[in-house]
């Protein structure tokens, strides 16, 4: 890695502009807000069926891609990669395309069709919306695979790529762009189901929920307030899986491209978590906070209201992701919200929550019981510090995200650390800087070859 020079370590440390606006994302979540007091009112008869969760979706995705095409002209970005001056159009280039992209959604039919995960009724209304949606998305993807092939800078991408070694054509296909498309539908075929059934079941509750309970009860208040706060992060979640389109520039760029970054997230998520936690890293055998605090209702407030804050800061991280949340993935560097503070917010709220929730160092029956199942959620906080890192090393082959990142080891909330223990600096395609190098903003992507430069789709 290039060494900072004096003059450039005395530029002023800028952090980069946020692709998403935390204005329009904020209106775009009242709409759809307003969509469930909708339901609620007069729409049960939807709300006893997946098209609520439709409707509570398209509310929020909506009024984002308007507002962002209106206002920040997304289409425009160069890592869009379009210019509607070209007019380039090819129909039989479409036509490959089209095959690529059947075959990837073939290839997704396949796997929910051989794995018993998904032959349960706990997917039925995923299902259910897919099987109503699926006809009309296909047919709606000749046209728009037609508007963007013309546009396309770099036209042949990676579903062309596919398409084209379908047809036998193997000269100007690269196995690492069918890869990372792969890899990213493997990302959505993973996440979307689970998300949308998680979102479904808040939904339910709050459609259901009799707001007579929250007078004279904080624990009502609790119970709502935390279903709630869950809710919005799972309905910008849930969008986010679904509005991958390049049009928007909320498409994939990148997906993680190492079993470590795969593995230390999905044993973060079900089936594998219980799969795993329940051997390994059973950290909450116990009554958690409000058993201990029940009998002192001044206590049993003020941590309740402390374990809310930090969820409000973890739904607070995903506002700014607008249309463009997903795991393991590389959809545009954020720096607006609560990431103009830290790299990883929802991380360190999330896992202090847990702390706060399940209280391992005060439910055991004696001191090395305590102790124990402290380390097994300290255990857990590795797995998700794990997470943080290997996204970082995803990442940082984008000079945005080195940029951002030389931003808040200079000025981040939690910057100390990384003085205090260089080795847990930002190092460029590495998990830890072991060089004990600082990163520049002019630093370019690793060498052709490396694992973490972009694809070319």
């Amino acid at each position: 890695m290039k060494k900072i020079t004096k003059a450039a370590a005395a530029q002023p440390i800028e952090c980069p502009k946020a692709p998403t606006s935390i204005t329009i994302n904020l209106i775009a979540l009242s709409i759809s807000l307003l969509a469930v007091v909708w339901l609620r009112e007069y729409g049960q008869d939807l709300a006893v069926r997946t098209t609520s969760l439709v409707v509570a979706c398209v509310a929020l995705a909506l009024p984002i891609i308007v507002l962002e095409w209106l206002f920040l002209k997304p289409y425009r970005n160069p890592s869009a990669g379009l210019d509607f001056r070209r007019r380039n159009h090819s129909l039989r280039r479409t036509a490959v395309k089209l095959l690529g992209f059947y075959l990837a959604v073939g290839s997704v039919a396949f796997v929910y069709w051989l794995f018993p995960e998904y032959h349960g009724s706990f997917y039925d209304n995923y299902f259910a919306v897919v099987r109503a949606i699926l006809p009309w998305w296909l047919l709606l993807a000749i046209p728009y695979f037609y508007l963007i092939d013309g546009a396309m800078l770099r036209p042949r991408d990676a579903y062309w790529q596919l398409g084209s070694l379908l047809l036998g054509n193997r000269k100007e296909v690269s196995g690492r762009a069918v890869g990372q498309l792969y890899l990213g539908w493997l990302v959505k075929l993973f996440f979307l189901p689970l998300m949308f059934v998680y979102m479904g079941n808040n939904l339910n509750t709050l459609l259901n929920f009799d707001f007579a309970r929250l007078f004279g009860s904080f624990k009502a208040v609790f119970d709502f307030t935390f279903n709630f706060l869950f809710y919005i992060d799972l309905l910008f979640v849930t969008v986010g899986y679904v509005c991958t389109l390049r049009l928007f520039d909320s498409h994939i760029r990148t997906a993680e491209p190492s079993f470590l970054g795969w593995g230390v997230a999905l044993i973060s998520y079900q089936p594998f978590w219980s799969m795993f936690s329940g051997t390994y890293l059973k950290y909450d055998q116990g009554p958690a906070w409000g058993f201990w605090f029940w009998n002192t209702p001044l206590m049993y407030g003020i941590w309740g209201t402390l374990i809310l804050l930090l969820i409000a800061i973890y739904v607070w991280a995903s506002i700014p992701f607008g249309i463009r949340f997903s795991n393991l993935t590389h959809r545009g560097i954020l720096t607006n919200g609560p990431y103009r503070f830290t790299k990883h917010p929802a991380y360190i709220s999330k896992n202090l929550s847990w702390w706060m929730i399940s209280m391992p160092f005060m439910v055991s029956a004696s001191g090395s019981e305590a102790l124990r199942h402290s380390m097994l959620l300290l255990l857990v906080n590795f797995v998700y510090f794990m997470r943080a890192r290997t996204e970082e090393r995803h990442l940082s082959w984008d000079p945005d995200y080195v940029a951002y990142a030389r931003y808040i080891e200079a000025r981040g909330l939690f910057a100390f650390i990384g003085r205090w223990i260089p080795v847990l600096k930002f190092g460029r395609g590495r998990l830890f800087n072991v060089a004990g190098e600082s990163p520049s903003a002019t630093d370019l992507p690793p060498e052709s070859g490396s694992a973490y430069k972009p694809a070319a789709s």
